[in-house]
């Protein structure tokens, strides 16, 4: 099976450092060469709740698309996503992109419209992958980060997982 490369965004806004560690600890397991952004905290964004944190994480994957998707629910949902009597979000996970597909995929948008609409998605993307090309814009990320005009306060957050600090001190003095 070839590997896909992928682009996941993940955010939470209740338990967020344990719950944010267990995403990257399950997704860890599924993604080769898993890299990850600095960790942002933001306000919400079309729901009434408390600050998030963001970041997003790149990677390989020899999953096809549905079932990547199928695996990032389940990893949701142990994290407490889908609990009735759930407060917040306690871990949410979105595929960003998956290669270069473009299109409606069982209901599966890609790329994301969040990329271009918010911060939190796209401000980690371009220190992520910089030069990595969204295929629908055909620009880099870097490219649309510099252009955005997105008004969302955006605050970059120390947040260690496996023993790494994400966020480098100088993205903290900024």
């Amino acid at each position: 099976m070839s590997l896909t490369p992928v682009l996941l965004g993940l955010g939470s806004n209740i338990e967020r450092e344990a719950r944010l560690c267990a995403g990257l600890d399950a997704l860890a397991e599924l993604l080769q060469e898993m890299r990850c952004s600095p960790v942002f905290e933001s306000q919400a964004v079309g729901i009434k709740s408390g600050p998030f944190f963001n970041l997003v994480v790149a990677g390989y994957s020899d999953l096809p698309l549905g079932e990547l998707d199928r695996r990032l629910k389940f990893i949701e949902a142990q994290n407490g996503r889908y609990a009735p009597e759930r407060k917040g979000l306690p871990l949410d996970i979105d595929v960003l992109l998956y290669g270069e597909q473009v299109g409606n995929f069982d209901g599966l948008i890609l790329p994301r419209a969040e990329i271009l609409k918010n911060a939190f998605v796209l401000w980690p993307l371009a220190l992520l992958v910089p030069d990595a090309l969204h295929p629908g814009e055909q620009r880099s990320f870097a490219e649309l980060w510099q252009a955005a005009q997105i008004q969302q306060q955006l605050h970059p957050v120390p947040f260690q997982w496996r023993g790494a600090e994400l966020t480098p001190t100088e993205l903290l003095g900024a």
